[in-house]
């Protein structure tokens, strides 16, 4: 007998909105492949709604905080009801970009050069003195990002140091702390993966953008970005990416499904840039292009998530 499922979308995050609409996506994809499901909008009642609903597995279609951050599944874990994605722990970390790099830096992954600076020490330090010691330390340009946030919410890139303190204002208002990012130029990769105990790497996309920014626009408008696969460079490029896309999932201990994100700069070197436990599912996300790259088609995809999900 098939489980019931409760996808779990919306919540309390910037992100709700896009929530929505990876559930929604999700729901009919069940819907198709005969599985009972019924959609939870996550709030404060969440525990009993899915108490009420009787449900035998979470499919987790939460952005952000109170979602992709470790909390919900905690919660999850209390009540014993399995669930898609990673757990407690690779939540939380993948959540907070700051974790993650320092992670990636102890596994002696690529990641561009970073730097730390909380709102506290902003204010007893005075937000000026600390942009001008940033420029002298590490140049311009430079990536002022909100480090808990994701679908490129609270981020700036900054080519000119009298834009660094309205950055900083921006970051501030999503976290007490502003990660900050050496910026490096060059190709922008993605590497959906997907697995339990052995992950495996998706084909990789290459991201252009048509402002030349990945940003919350590009990503959720229909047009405003092409996925190219597979990507323009190399395929020993393409594998030595896969290879440390896999190795930064094990790192942080991801289960079920993660995105990579990279940058690849002018001379072939890639980066790490964040890691995404609940990557999009909407009509123009890229997890799905990957895997329909794959020959998976969405409804399979799905599946195979509740499958792995079981597993656990």
């Amino acid at each position: 007998m098939a489980p019931k499922i409760g996808v779990l979308m919306g919540g309390r995050s910037s992100e709700r909105d896009v929530s929505l609409r990876t559930g929604d996506a999700i729901f009919s994809a069940l819907q198709v492949k005969g599985y009972p499901a019924v959609k939870i909008d996550v709030g404060f009642d969440v525990v009993e709604k899915i108490k009420a609903a009787g449900i035998d597995l979470a499919f987790l279609a939460l952005h952000g905080r109170y979602g992709e951050d470790g909390t919900i599944q905690g919660m999850l874990e209390m009540l014993d009801i399995p669930y898609t994605g990673s757990g407690v722990l690779a939540s939380a970390l993948a959540m907070d970009k700051t974790a993650t790099k320092k992670m990636l830096l102890f596994e002696g992954l690529p990641t561009p050069r970073f730097k730390t600076i909380s709102k506290s020490e902003a204010s007893a330090e005075g937000l000026g003195n600390i942009c001008g010691q940033l420029v002298r330390e590490m140049g311009l340009p430079l990536v002022i990002k909100a480090p808990t946030q994701g679908s490129t919410i609270g981020i700036s890139f900054v080519r000119q140091e009298d834009e660094l303190a309205a950055a900083f204002e921006l970051a501030f208002k999503y976290d007490p702390a502003a990660l900050v990012e050496q910026f490096i130029e060059g190709v922008e990769l993605t590497a959906s993966v997907l697995g339990n105990d052995n992950p495996a790497a998706l084909p990789l996309i290459e991201i252009v953008s048509a402002t030349g920014v990945y940003d919350y626009d590009a990503k959720y408008t229909a047009g405003m970005s092409d996925h190219i696969i597979p990507p323009r460079i190399s395929g020993e490029r393409q594998n030595m990416i896969k290879d440390l896309a896999v190795s930064a999932y094990k790192a942080i201990g991801c289960r079920g499904l993660a995105r990579v994100d990279f940058i690849l700069d002018r001379v072939g070197s890639p980066y790490i840039l964040e890691i995404n436990t609940i990557p999009g599912m909407t009509a123009t996300s890229l997890f799905p292009d990957a895997a329909r790259a794959a020959g998976i088609e969405f409804p399979d995809l799905i599946e195979t998530l509740v499958r792995l999900a079981l597993e656990k």
